[in-house]
């Protein structure tokens, strides 16, 4: 259970670099002149805040060279020079914390990382702290930073309590006391809610293939050639009970739409519940700009009525000739069905997420139509979403917050941000 930190960058750039070429931007060296995240935030910023009247550039100025812009390699030195223990490992090897990185792209911070909550404060850390005698709980600037457990100050875990905790005040303060205590919450797919007679099942849309990165991997013809196609997995015994067989065509029924796929009769799949992978589907109409030909179908996009919108597959993945010789040899012609776009938004009432699966209804394909067309109404797509945001209890919480402080996040903004003005 060790504590590593690890380097990721940009190939092209740092052969560029040991090659002794000065680059600026990663995006000269990148295929398709594509930016670096990190980067590009820092150029954005500076784009919007010229002047740094916004107070936005502030915080993208080099904190080696006053008033001037961040590069990325500066982002990077800086951080690279606070991680404990790494400043003194890359100097033994005559290195600088950035440049150690750069060359072996991992570092281990700490070997045992074991029960964190029960490690005991130490002094420089009580130093000029205070003690609920009622919660126990360790308080210094104003901040929580332990709990007395068997009369000894204890990090504890990252909660109001500093225990792991059972019944949860932040639910009850938030307007949630159902959910005080652990317990099931039914979804909105539960199987009380199925028909499963009437074809009705839960739809998991999002689920991988070994073989590809979620949307990230369709510019990769190599990995295209080996996934291509995304049917809709349904078990033996389902395809049995509803008269489906292998590559039977299927509408796929939603709230908002449907979509037309392929039906793919198999034992891997748990009974009683379909699927459709998510990486696979894409699209381009005449119009649009010729890219990405191993994976894109041609399509128009028709509204046949006020918010109704169809969808139809032109022409599917076709060989042919070009600068990349491998256009020349594409033999799968299925850029199967695109999916999203027929789901509504589900914005989980709590947390605010979207919640991907889907209750879908299946049947035969009618006459006309074709694998890969879809249908949606965007009316009824805004409808639903506003349904599940009726089920909210909007903000603020206590003290005028937008959310609970002590709930981790990513990227967290600076504390005033939390409260609501």
């Amino acid at each position: 259970a060790g504590k590593w930190i690890a380097f990721r960058q940009p190939v092209l750039r740092e052969v560029a670099r040991r090659n002794g070429k000065e680059v600026k931007y990663t995006y000269e060296t990148n295929p398709g002149e594509v930016w670096e995240e990190d980067e590009f935030w820092i150029e954005l910023s500076w784009r919007i805040d010229p002047d740094g009247s916004l107070g936005i550039r502030d915080y993208f100025i080099s904190p080696y060279r006053p008033g001037e812009k961040m590069t990325v390699d500066e982002y990077y030195q800086y951080i690279f020079e606070r991680v404990p223990g790494l400043p003194e490992t890359a100097e033994k090897e005559g290195l600088t914390p950035l440049d150690y990185m750069r060359r072996f792209g991992a570092f281990e911070m700490e070997k045992e990382v074991l029960e964190l909550h029960n490690k005991v404060l130490t002094e420089q850390q009580l130093s000029g702290s205070s003690v609920d005698e009622k919660s126990g709980l360790v308080t210094k600037d104003g901040k929580t930073i332990g709990v007395i457990v068997e009369g000894e100050a204890r990090t504890g875990f990252e909660s109001p309590s500093r225990k792991q905790e059972f019944f949860s005040q932040t639910m009850v303060d938030w307007k949630w006391p159902e959910h005080r205590l652990p317990g099931y919450i039914k979804s909105h797919i539960h199987t009380d809610g199925i028909e499963s007679e009437k074809g009705e099942f839960p739809l998991v849309p999002t689920f991988r293939l070994p073989t590809l990165i979620h949307s990230r991997s369709g510019n990769a013809k190599w990995l295209a050639e080996i996934s291509n196609r995304n049917p809709l997995w349904m078990h033996t015994s389902d395809a049995d009970r509803l008269g489906f067989k292998n590559d039977d065509l299927l509408r796929v029924n939603t709230e908002i739409g449907y979509f037309i796929v392929k039906v793919w009769v198999t034992e891997s799949m748990r009974p009683g519940v379909v699927a459709c992978s998510h990486h696979i589907g894409r699209w381009r109409r005449p119009q649009d700009p010729v890219a990405n030909r191993w994976a894109t179908n041609s399509v128009e996009i028709l509204e046949i009525e006020s918010g109704k919108w169809k969808m139809n597959v032109l022409d599917g993945i076709q060989a042919t000739e070009g600068e990349d010789s491998d256009l020349s040899r594409i033999f799968w012609r299925d850029g199967g069905v695109h999916q999203n776009i027929t789901h509504a938004v589900h914005p989980d009432p709590i947390s605010g997420m979207h919640c991907w699966h889907q209750k879908v209804r299946l049947e035969k394909a009618h006459p006309g139509d074709r694998h890969g067309d879809l249908f949606v109404d965007t009316e009824q797509s805004f409808q639903v979403y506003k349904d599940w945001l009726a089920n909210s209890r909007p903000a603020p919480g206590p003290d005028g917050l937008r959310r609970p402080l002590w709930f981790k996040r990513p990227l967290k903004p600076v504390m005033e941000k939390f409260y609501l003005k």
